[in-house]
C-alpha cells in the first residue's frame, strides 16, 4: 500500500489511537483497489472476509428480502463499514455496491480481530464506533416510526443544507430511487413529497434543490437533536 492511503486509514478514528506496532501489524494484509461505479462488492449472507475503508467514492448499503430493496445507508470517504460483521466474524446483513468511481482499502477480517484482542486504544474506538452505529440506528427508527414522509423529507433537506454549509442551493448526492428508498418511502411517495414542500419553500428539478424559505422548512420539520443531530 502507498504511505498516503496508509496515512488516511490511520487518520479516521477508529484507527487514529491505536500502537503503531499493532497499525502496522493490522495493515500488512490490507490493500488498495479501485472499483468503477456500480459494481458489486459483496452480497448479504457472504461471509465478513474483509473491514472496508471508502478513502474516494461512495458505497451504498442496500438490503433484499423477497424481491424488494432498500437502501441502508451510504458510506462516504474516509470512513470504515462492516465493523461489526468483521469482528463477529459473522455473515453479512447487507449487500454493497459502488455509487460511483470509487477506491477502497480492505483490511482483512481476521488481522482486524487479532489486533482487537491485544490493542486497547482500537478496541475502546471499535466500540466507540458500534455506539455510534446504534444511537444512529435508533434514531433512522424514530425518523421512520414518528414521522411522515413529507417530514423524513424536510427533515432530509436540513440535514443536507447543513452538511453544504448553509448554502441554500445544493445538489442531491442520490438519485430519486435510492432516496426514497433511504428515507422508507416509495418513489411516488418521495415525489408527493416534493411537491407538498413547494409552499414551505422548496424548489426541485431533477438533483437540483433550492430553498427559498428555510424558516417555513424548519418550521414544518421541527428538527431535533433526539433525531437529526448525528453527534448526540
Amino acid at each position: 500500500m502507498k504511505p498516503e492511503d496508509c496515512a488516511e486509514v490511520r487518520g479516521i478514528a477508529l484507527f487514529s489511537d491505536m500502537a503503531e506496532e499493532n497499525f502496522a501489524r493490522l495493515m500488512r494484509g490490507a490493500y488498495v483497489q479501485n472499483f468503477p461505479p456500480f459494481t458489486q462488492l459483496f452480497e448479504q449472507g457472504d461471509p465478513a472476509d474483509f473491514l472496508h475503508v471508502v478513502v474516494a467514492g461512495g458505497v451504498e448499503l442496500y438490503a433484499v428480502w423477497s424481491g424488494r430493496e432498500t437502501t441502508m445507508y451510504v458510506a462516504y470517504p474516509v470512513s470504515a463499514f462492516i465493523v461489526a460483521a468483521s469482528l463477529k466474524d459473522a455473515p453479512l446483513l447487507m449487500s454493497a455496491r459502488t455509487l460511483e468511481r470509487s477506491r477502497l482499502v480492505l483490511l482483512p477480517s481476521q488481522d482486524v480481530r487479532e489486533v482487537f484482542r491485544i490493542d486497547h486504544d482500537f478496541a475502546r474506538a471499535v466500540v466507540d464506533e458500534l455506539a455510534h452505529c446504534y444511537r444512529g440506528a435508533l434514531k433512522d427508527a424514530k425518523n421512520v416510526r414518528l414521522r411522515n414522509a413529507q417530514e423524513r423529507f424536510a427533515n432530509y433537506l436540513l440535514k443536507r443544507w447543513r452538511i453544504e454549509g448553509g448554502a441554500d442551493t445544493f445538489t442531491l448526492p442520490l438519485e430519486k430511487r435510492r432516496l426514497a428508498a433511504k428515507l422508507s418511502m416509495t418513489p411516488e411517495n418521495l415525489s408527493r413529497a416534493i411537491r407538498a414542500l413547494q409552499p414551505h419553500g422548496v424548489e426541485v428539478d431533477g438533483a437540483k434543490v433550492r430553498l427559498t424559505d428555510r424558516a417555513a422548512l424548519e418550521k414544518l420539520a421541527r428538527p431535533t437533536p433526539l433525531i437529526d443531530d448525528p453527534h448526540c
